[in-house]
């Protein structure tokens, strides 16, 4: 009895509600986005190597011509060649032999038809291997030094420069012999790379001994 009363109950609570007055009519709004652009896309046909091969052929375009003025600069300062120069010196090292000739100038030092810090690869202490004669008698800014170097690595061809420089320098006055003599720099330095021999590695570095 008492559920029937309640299924009536709740009809007649159903039927008293009206769906239709809830529902809005007004009219909806719509949401309009602008058009859409299309990408535009760069074009990575071309890349920038090309810029910098340009760029790389340009700078050994300068150090070609640089090297040309330098050989016109020395074959107008050495007429003749180096054989027929007066102050002339020889240094050795290792395998590296130089030519040296001064001349009177500014301090400049070309090797090979290249300056000095160029062909040195701007090493301090090759740089100052070639200098140090020049330093000690204090005529870094009075000569001009052309040099004709070859053989061995660029370690042993600045030593063998120095050596030549101060053998040159004696040529100039015998008085600059007792102070190049004290700072070592008119001794031959005769060490070379000892032979390699057979049964060893190098020249006297042994295999490693295994007892068993």
């Amino acid at each position: 009895m008492a559920m029937a009363t309640s299924l009536s109950s709740l009809t007649s609570s159903l039927s008293s509600l009206s769906f239709s007055s809830q529902i809005s009519h007004k009219p909806v709004h719509s949401v309009s986005f602008p058009p859409l652009k299309p990408l535009a896309l760069k074009s990575t046909a071309a890349p920038k190597f090309p810029a910098l091969t340009v760029a790389a052929s340009a700078a050994v375009a300068e150090s070609e011509v640089e090297t040309v003025d330098l050989k016109k600069l020395v074959k107008t300062r050495l007429p003749g060649g180096f054989a027929a120069q007066t102050i002339i010196g020889t240094g050795r090292r290792k395998c590296a032999i130089a030519r040296v000739v001064l001349q009177e100038g500014s301090g400049k030092v070309i090797i090979n038809y290249r300056d000095a810090k160029e062909y040195l690869q701007g090493n301090p202490l090759w740089l100052q291997y070639v200098k140090t004669p020049l330093v000690t008698l204090g005529y870094e800014s009075s000569y001009d030094v052309f040099v004709k170097a070859h053989g061995g690595g660029l370690s042993g061809q600045a030593q063998a420069i120095s050596l030549g420089i101060a053998r040159a320098l004696l040529k100039v006055s015998d008085s600059h012999r007792s102070p190049l003599k004290q700072e070592g720099l008119l001794t031959r330095d005769s060490r070379v790379v000892e032979r390699k021999k057979p049964g060893l590695r190098k020249a006297r570095k042994r295999p490693q001994y295994s007892k068993r």
